[in-house]
């Protein structure tokens, strides 16, 4: 387990490409700003933003690293991005315990034993892969009008999809939003509001739980100096985000070139996999 202030791999990976040429220090200022905006677009419609670092940090030298070390960086930001977000959905009155408790409580269990797995190598590039794709489609398709609410089922259905959604994520490092949401909004069981606030505790919740399942697992490996510079970061994004998108404002623009980034993202991993 390490919590200094950069892991050896980590070193080895700056080391490689500084060999090749690349200006590190630019490529951390792009890094930074690319976080903001993606943490800005996220938290703006109550997600923390897994999908979107997982792309970023792809493309950047840090795709080099473990699928271990960018789950437990990512689920990192993803709690705190996510808290903020939820903080001002619930302050402007859209959340639903009852709505939310069925997914959390079966996915608990079921993140923290995903968060257990290892799963590097290819099927680790095509999962994401696949989850870069439909979070690029998600993105791109994301309406900001209400749609009509039907009753949650007192069935185990919301348990069912909890806790699916909850190893899912657990197992490929994101907080699980990206799916809930459009599942809340097709069943007909939130208004886009509602469905955010929803999503954004389920994510802080899922995040928690794969993080205590990489702990538990011995494989807890956090790079403390530059988790502080990311989390400073997406927590101004995070915080203007989320406040913006409470007062029902939206960025179509945005959203678009989030999904190109996406779209690229997984076409880099889905190449590697060659």
């Amino acid at each position: 387990m390490w919590f200094g202030h950069s892991c050896p791999k980590t070193k080895f990976t700056l080391i490689l490409w500084n060999d090749l040429g690349v200006n590190l220090q630019y490529e951390l200022y792009l890094l930074l700003g690319g976080l903001l905006v993606v943490s800005a677009l996220y938290s703006s419609v109550g997600h923390g933003g897994a999908s979107g670092y997982l792309a970023l940090l792809s493309l950047s030298s840090y795709g080099l690293m473990s699928s271990i070390w960018l789950k437990q960086h990512v689920w990192v930001m993803n709690v705190v991005v996510a808290s903020i977000a939820f903080y001002h959905y619930n302050r402007s009155g859209h959340h639903k315990l009852e709505l939310t408790m069925p997914f959390i409580i079966a996915s608990i269990p079921m993140a923290l034993i995903g968060g257990m797995l290892a799963i590097d190598g290819s099927l680790y590039d095509l999962l994401l892969s696949i989850t870069l794709v439909w979070a690029s489609y998600k993105v791109v398709n994301f309406k900001s009008k209400n749609v009509e609410k039907n009753p949650v089922p007192s069935t185990v259905e919301p348990y069912l999809w909890g806790g699916g959604i909850g190893f899912f994520s657990g197992w490929i490092g994101v907080g699980g939003g990206i799916f809930l949401s459009p599942i809340l909004l097709l069943k007909g069981w939130a208004d886009v509001k509602t469905a955010a606030a929803t999503a954004a505790l389920f994510i802080v919740v899922n995040s928690a739980a794969g993080l205590t399942g990489t702990a538990i697992s011995g494989n807890l490996d956090l790079d403390l100096s530059l988790l502080g510079m990311f989390l400073i970061t997406i927590s101004i994004g995070g915080y203007v985000g989320s406040r913006f998108g409470a007062k029902n404002a939206s960025n179509s623009l945005v959203r678009k070139l989030l999904a190109i980034v996406l779209i690229v993202a997984a076409t880099k991993r889905i190449i590697e996999l060659f």
